[in-house]
């Protein structure tokens, strides 16, 4: 994080560029995080007072609209840094290096839930992978009525385990009710034993209905997946995989996942035996659907992060502010 705001009376001081990054700053985490003044101003070791200021600043100036809309010549430095060297909108969520994993996760979730609202029409076909992000992003998620708007999910989340029914099934009705969409599920296991299995149910009818919706959609919502992960990623911790597919991951050079289909560093993922038998959509599919948003937390992940856009997965990222100095800083 840089340097802390000035402390009461001194900000009068600082730069107006600096005055202006500082309301946004103090407005994300109020407006989009849910944070109280009090909570800011420890945060960023400044004073209440400061804090009430920079927001009034940022409503005087249009930074804070109805919709967070942050003009190219306003956006942090860091998002423009992103949005230059990966072609991808970023949306990063400000957040102290002294703040744990899970609440980090909570408040990315918060400001994802509030960046995908306006984005969802009517007609909308949006497909929704399941995982330790999008349950907590599913949490958070305002009401808005569209029409004849369809969820689908994009993986199976059936494993030796459990049929991963419920599990999935929660986060699509969070998005299914706070949109007012239909709600599509995808009642396959997440890896099927072997590659012949998936091939002959894909060529099943009631199969071929949910990949034929999946191949409509206009909009995708996942996160990434990776072992390392502070919060472990779901696929890696729910007994979806064994020693042996672990194994053959590492063989294959895979950095992490998304919608349980594996890819390397440099975004490459054709070869890697897994997918063979993953029901993830294909990424070389998803890559052309209209937008992509990608919900990251934690430095962790940055690694699966990197492969998902060589990929070119992702046309929109929220993530948090450490993730984000890492991705363009190493």
């Amino acid at each position: 994080m840089g340097d802390p705001l000035s402390d009461d009376g001194a900000d009068h001081e600082r730069l107006p560029g600096n005055r202006s990054r500082d309301a946004l700053r103090a407005a994300q985490m109020y407006y989009l995080q849910d944070l109280t003044m009090n909570a800011i101003a420890r945060e960023l070791r400044t004073s209440r007072s400061t804090i009430s200021r920079l927001l009034s600043l940022a409503r005087e100036t249009g930074l804070v609209q109805i919709q967070v809309n942050n003009p190219s010549e306003r956006a942090p430095a860091l998002e423009q840094q992103i949005r230059r060297r990966f072609g991808v909108e970023a949306h990063v969520v400000p957040i102290a290096d002294s703040v744990n994993d899970s609440e980090v996760l909570d408040r990315v979730a918060i400001q994802a839930a509030r960046t995908i609202g306006p984005l969802v029409d009517s007609n909308a076909i949006i497909g929704v992978a399941w995982g330790s992000t999008l349950s907590a992003v599913s949490h958070h998620l305002t009401r808005k009525q569209t029409h004849d708007s369809t969820i689908v999910q994009l993986n199976g989340a059936g494993n030796t385990q459990t049929t991963g029914i419920t599990y999935a099934s929660e986060i699509l009705r969070s998005f299914g009710q706070a949109y007012g969409a239909r709600v599509e599920q995808f009642p396959v296991p997440a890896f099927f034993d072997h590659a012949e299995t998936k091939t002959a149910m894909w060529e099943e009818r009631s199969v071929r209905r949910i990949l034929d919706l999946q191949h409509r959609m206009t909009m995708a919502i996942f996160g990434v997946g990776s072992i390392s992960a502070g919060i472990p990623s779901h696929v890696y911790s729910g007994g979806y995989l064994d020693r042996e597919d672990l194994a053959t991951l590492e063989t294959d050079e895979v950095v992490g996942d998304v919608a349980t289909m594996f890819f390397r560093a440099d975004g490459t993922h054709r070869d890697i035996k897994l997918n063979s038998r993953s029901t993830g959509p294909d990424l070389d599919r998803l890559g052309t659907v209209r937008r992509r948003i990608c919900v990251v937390s934690g430095e962790s992940k940055i690694d699966g992060l990197r492969g998902a856009l060589a990929a070119g997965l992702a046309t929109d990222l929220i993530l948090d502010e450490g993730s984000a100095r890492r991705l363009v800083h190493s």
